[in-house]
């Protein structure tokens, strides 16, 4: 099971929303949100998945945004309902979040939870000692696993994020994962990542000099790589729609190069942005990349990705 976790940008949740309209998550595939603000958007998207009955994991307790600080719990839990999985993160308010999930009905065995700080494992074991969560999220250091040792999921951030997109030019290919090759028996139930965003949470954006689109791709060993297509034209601010052509047209020219066993429905949209010339804006162009790795992995894993390129 493929665990990727997302930060309720609006360009994340499209993408999810999408994703689950077109039923292209597959059937081993769990997003993770951690929402930033309540919004049309975020209400259309857990809209959608609840209606197509495809699993979702939403924090109720999130660490950033607006409703960070323990102010969600209350206003989140009319989104728990049908294939919407509670999910909290291990922390110094995780006690109180159960506490009102459970008090609502919810037992702990349905609970989702995400670990990434060995100093609240006490907490941990505190709250799930006798009866362990549906899903602990957590790195694959020593001192987790020896604390929590039920239905496991391995979490890392894969994504080597750079301070500038031209950076990325510095090593275009580079391995990303292969955790889906290892995880079952390694003792896991599933693996997730931070998708081709990483952990990082900066509120805004601003005019790159650079545009780089992240592919991630199976390689012939089937682990998974991604590619950073970046433009050339990087001196300046000036002309981005202009810089993405470079870009896009680098990923064309990779696919046609021999990488048909990559296609998705975002990869489809952004061979066509080549074709056509067709500049979406930024945020779309992060949608594509997210929309494609999910359901590639999906792909993947429901067994119906060409291995190697066979079929």
């Amino acid at each position: 099971m493929y665990f990727p976790y997302l930060r309720g940008r609006q360009y994340e949740l499209l993408a999810l929303r999408e994703l689950a309209q077109g039923g292209l998550l597959g059937n081993h595939v769990i997003p993770v949100v951690e929402p930033l603000k309540i919004t049309s958007t975020f209400s259309s998207a857990i809209k959608v998945f609840t209606g197509k009955n495809q699993p979702i994991a939403l924090i109720i307790n999130p660490a950033v945004g607006d409703l960070s600080g323990g102010v969600a719990v209350g206003t989140l839990l009319p989104s728990i309902a049908g294939s919407v999985i509670p999910a909290v993160i291990i922390g110094k308010e995780t006690s109180e979040a159960v506490s009102t999930l459970t008090g609502k009905g919810m037992p702990t065995s349905g609970i989702l939870t995400f670990m990434d700080n060995r100093d609240y494992l006490d907490i941990y074991q505190e709250l799930f000692s006798d009866i362990p969560p549906k899903f602990t999220l957590f790195p694959g250091e020593r001192q987790f696993r020896r604390t929590i040792t039920e239905n496991k999921v391995l979490f890392e951030d894969k994504f080597k994020k750079q301070d500038k997109n031209a950076d990325y030019t510095k090593q275009e290919d580079e391995f990303f994962s292969d955790d889906h090759l290892y995880f079952l028996e390694e003792g896991f139930v599933g693996f997730g990542d931070y998708s081709v965003i990483g952990d990082e949470y900066i509120e805004g954006g601003f005019a790159p000099r650079a545009v780089a689109i992240h592919i991630v791709y199976f390689s012939d060993d089937d682990t998974l790589r991604v590619y950073h297509f970046v433009s050339d034209s990087n001196a300046d601010t000036e002309d981005t729609a202009g810089k993405y052509y470079e870009a896009i047209i680098k990923l064309k020219k990779w696919y046609d190069a021999g990488q048909s066993r990559q296609l998705t429905s975002a990869l489809s949209i952004l061979l066509s942005h080549a074709e056509s010339g067709y500049y979406p804006g930024l945020p779309t162009i992060k949608k594509l990349s997210i929309m494609h790795h999910l359901e590639l992995v999906g792909k993947y894993l429901d067994g119906g990705l060409d291995r190697c390129g066979v079929a």
